[in-house]
């Protein structure tokens, strides 16, 4: 029998501050909570970026409860707003300390400051600001990961990146940061830096220099136990399998996911050319073969890597995509929120099928600021023409996923994504379950019926010609 993989918005929230990171907690009894962060570069009354010696970067963190109320209550209330640095990356702790939700968040005054969840008065709950750490002076601290993944709640620590090249690695004292170590470890800026979470002595890192590395604080930071140059452009996310032991996924500029066995670093177990920079990865809670990919001006992909992390060459095929975002996709992340019910039916025809289907192989052509106002680097050459140029890989669009057994329950899953200058939160459903009668599948509004393996490409609203060359800064935010 058929799958058929559907995708559904369920709200829209407009940030006003330009979105670019967002995690529903992992924490037990707060699974309905969702946090976004927002990054903005002040400018004058002309446009023009404020000049001066160091850039007036300002941001707002957000704090959500989803609720499901039927079909006609929008689920998402906003229950706190705080004023804050700009924001680069939000992270909870995967275990409560002190018995609550723990939130870290790295931001461009190169702090990593924690915040607590405490209950409220009211009868909801709020987030309030438990310790600030800074990593040094002159610089941004670009993202950051707990040793938490798998629920070890024994020496929890913090490892962060910045844009000075340097990983940050920090110990966590009842609710504040104390740092361990620090050592410069990419030429330009560290983008992204995370724990494996099956031997948290294990630290991997990505930089703007193209290079992934491993280390080993045992060890010490003196030398990478391993340095990588597969990806052609800046790494810039990591994320470690919490449910199969070795399991390593990145990505980079060059707009392709590598999946890595981390006892074999030479060579990836797995490489998909998925379109758009690479930003952000993750590995869904609970089903171990499940990616999600945030791909900037590529939208979002959830990826099905059962076959590759099993030994099979070839890329990941793409199960779904949500391609209802107008701006930079940069944010996104899975909710534990169980989805019982079957979503909503739609009318027969009320789709926009030339919005939700521009054509395919288009670029968004795109400029925007660098965090670090140091340089920024143009992916078109001199004719103009679109840096990475496409590579003759298989397209994982085109490659259908194993069928599950006939046994095998449906999947529905609840997520939430966020993009750069529309400034946007999007929540949305996932549901891939047997497809009943019928091979094509029809196009809902404010959603995608997508047969698997074959998954819509291209943002809403946009209008994109085939063979429109882009430009794309590679230095983010």
């Amino acid at each position: 029998m058929a799958w058929k993989s559907k995708t559904r918005g369920l709200q829209v929230f407009d940030t006003e501050l330009s979105a670019d990171t967002v995690e529903w907690c992992p924490v037990p009894q707060w699974h309905h909570i969702l946090a976004c962060g927002t990054y903005q570069l002040q400018k004058g009354q002309d446009g023009a970026v404020e000049e001066s010696v160091t850039p007036n970067r300002i941001g707002r963190l957000y704090l959500f409860r989803f609720q499901q109320q039927g079909a006609l209550c929008p689920p998402l209330t906003e229950l706190q707003r705080i004023d804050t640095p700009a924001i680069l990356d939000v992270k909870w702790c995967h275990v409560p300390v002190s018995g609550q939700p723990l939130l870290g968040m790295a931001t461009a005054t190169g702090e990593l400051q924690l915040h607590m969840l405490q209950d409220t008065q009211d009868g909801h709950c709020g987030l309030d600001k438990v310790s600030s750490t800074e990593l040094g002076p002159e610089r941004l601290a670009l993202s950051l990961d707990w040793s938490t993944g798998r629920g070890d709640s024994s020496a929890i620590r913090v490892v962060s990146s910045d844009s000075q090249g340097c990983v940050n690695v920090l110990g966590l004292t009842e609710t504040s940061l104390t740092a361990l170590s620090q050592w410069k470890a990419h030429d330009f800026e560290a983008w992204i830096a995370a724990f494996s979470y099956w031997d948290t002595q294990i630290i991997y890192s990505g930089g703007d220099d193209c290079k992934l590395k491993g280390w080993d604080l045992r060890v010490g930071p003196s030398c990478p136990t391993f340095t990588s140059k597969r990806h052609s452009m800046g790494v810039c996310s990591i994320h470690s399998n919490p449910h199969r032991e070795h399991i390593l996924a990145t990505g980079s500029y060059d707009e392709h996911v590598l999946l890595w066995d981390g006892r074999n670093m030479r060579r990836p177990l797995s490489e998909s050319a998925i379109g758009g920079g690479v930003w952000r990865l993750k590995w869904h809670p609970t089903h171990d073969h499940l990616l999600l990919a945030a791909c900037m001006h590529n939208d979002f992909h959830i990826l099905h890597c059962q076959e590759a992390m099993e030994g099979s060459e070839g890329p990941c095929p793409i199960l779904a995509s949500y391609v209802l975002h107008n701006s930079l996709a940069y944010g996104a992340d899975w909710s534990r929120v169980s989805l019982d019910s079957p979503p909503p039916a739609s009318p027969q025809g009320s789709g926009e099928p030339s919005r939700l289907q521009p054509a395919v192989g288009g670029h968004l052509r795109i400029q925007y600021e660098s965090p670090t106002a140091s340089f920024d680097t143009s992916l078109e050459d001199e004719m103009g023409r679109y840096i990475p140029e496409p590579t003759p890989q298989p397209d994982p669009r085109s490659v259908a996923p194993p069928t599950p057994a006939l046994d095998a329950p449906s999947v529905s899953c609840l997520l939430a994504s966020c993009s750069f200058y529309d400034h946007m939160l999007h929540v949305w459903r996932w549901d891939w379950s047997p497809k009943e009668g019928g091979t094509q599948a029809g196009k809902d509004q404010g959603g995608q019926d997508q047969a698997t393996g074959n998954t819509a490409a291209g943002a809403a609203g946009q209008d994109q010609a085939t063979g429109n060359t882009a430009a794309l800064a590679a230095v983010v935010l």
